[in-house]
């Protein structure tokens, strides 16, 4: 049983398993590493998720600032007014004095604690029996309470530069708050006026989205984007994906398994979709352009009703009721996914008329193209191309964005029953 995995090697993880010969290994973390994580998520690895929480705990208030004396103060005070304590994380030993001296000026009713791993045993030991008899109620410490501390009455915490922390320790050091019935808060410092890489804002950003019980595996999660999945055969645990985001990585990954195992690959036909209709994630409906840039690949992944219903129900919960423009973009994710079932190799739009063209002879004879034109509320004509697969074209004159958009949807569901039928 390992736990805390996220703060083992993979060296260290290998060398417990060669222990004994076929050992079972149980590996527990809050946050997995990105590694871990997809290992579980292609089925290398079976993960089971708990997310029912303590009885009694509300989720951590977390807020993200710049490094204001007055939000200490009052943060501060505020909890020891309520008779509870504070962590003060800044992980600079040599600063630590000045730390100190700066808090006992800005709170002189606060009594101050100091800890950190240079101290010896017996002193640190002395220092956090002191803190957890309240004899003390700010403690100023680094990463050290990170994991393995127990305290209900610390309801407050302070990181000091927390653009400088990796997303699994923000979440483990939030996780020391907010132990008991009390609502706990979560300030997460940085420098006045400073620049914040783009990993340190997606970092800071995560850690303040998630905040409800069993967000964990969410951070994880989002880790896996910012960090990427690493080397699932050698030892690298994280490792960027670039452009291609987790879902077309994963598909990339899996067909190359597929191929090294010598299964045939299928091949997906990804039609070209050419209409004239105002489908896209609005700003004002997705605020951050990192979440926005990560929905679009997500959505270019989607492949079946199914996906795409999570995706809609995803929307829905994290950004409110979809806009005109969202919706079309959901209707044009369907007509791609029945274009993909048809073998269609592009939709394209002209003045008055709508073509959908076939990559493959669909075998449809006058029977079915009778049966496609009833289903169809506007006039079509079919003819067949330079390649001898067919081509359909829809009348459209003066329909507006959602007429033209049922008139697509309608016709390939026609011909997708037609298919289905013919299929024994």
């Amino acid at each position: 049983v390992i736990d805390e995995e996220q703060r083992f090697g993979v060296t260290h993880k290998e060398k417990l398993k060669t222990l004994k010969g076929n050992v079972d290994v149980l590996t527990l973390s809050a946050t997995p590493i990105p590694r871990t994580l997809h290992m579980s998520l292609v089925g290398v690895r079976d993960m089971s998720v708990i997310e029912t929480p303590p009885e009694g705990r509300y989720p951590v208030q977390t807020y993200v600032a710049e490094f204001r004396a007055d939000v200490i103060r009052d943060a501060i005070r505020r909890e020891i007014q309520r008779g509870g304590q504070v962590f003060y994380v800044h992980n600079r030993v040599e600063d630590m004095d000045k730390v100190t001296h700066f808090l006992s000026q800005l709170v002189p009713e606060a009594r101050l604690a100091v800890a950190h791993g240079q101290m010896r045993a017996t002193e640190l030991e002395r220092v956090m029996l002191d803190f957890l008899e309240q004899e003390m109620n700010v403690l100023v410490s680094t990463t050290i309470i990170e994991t393995g501390l127990d305290m209900p009455n610390v309801n407050t915490l302070i990181i000091d530069e927390a653009d400088h922390f990796g997303l699994s320790q923000l979440y483990q050091l939030r996780g020391r708050v907010g132990r008991s019935n009390r609502k706990a808060f979560a300030y997460l410092m940085y420098k006045p006026q400073k620049v914040l890489t783009e990993i340190a804002e997606k970092r800071l950003a995560a850690i303040r989205e998630f905040t409800e019980f069993g967000a964990g595996f969410k951070i994880a999660m989002r880790d896996l984007e910012i960090r990427g999945a690493g080397n699932l055969i050698g030892a690298q645990q994280h490792g960027h994906l670039a452009a291609v985001g987790f879902e077309m990585y994963s598909q990339m990954l899996k067909e190359a398994v597929q191929e090294l195992r010598g299964e045939k690959v299928e091949e997906v036909i990804e039609p070209s979709i050419e209409l004239q209709v105002d489908a896209f994630l609005p700003d004002f409906y997705v605020v951050d352009s990192q979440a926005k840039a990560l929905l679009y690949q997500r959505l270019a992944m989607v492949r079946n009703e199914e996906q795409l219903s999570e995706m809609v129900d995803e929307l829905v919960d994290r950004f409110g009721t979809p806009t005109r423009e969202v919706e079309h973009l959901i209707e044009i994710i369907r007509i791609k996914i029945l274009a993909s079932s048809l073998n269609v190799e592009q939709i394209q739009q002209d003045k008055q008329t709508i073509i959908i063209r076939f990559a493959l002879d669909m075998g449809m004879n006058g029977e079915n193209l009778m049966a496609v034109a009833a289903a169809s509320k506007y006039p079509l004509a079919f003819k067949t191309g330079g390649g001898g697969n067919l081509e359909c074209k829809i009348r459209i004159r003066t329909l507006s964005q959602e007429e033209m958009i049922e008139a697509v949807c309608r016709v390939l569901s026609a011909f997708c029953n037609i298919a289905s039928s013919a299929t024994p």
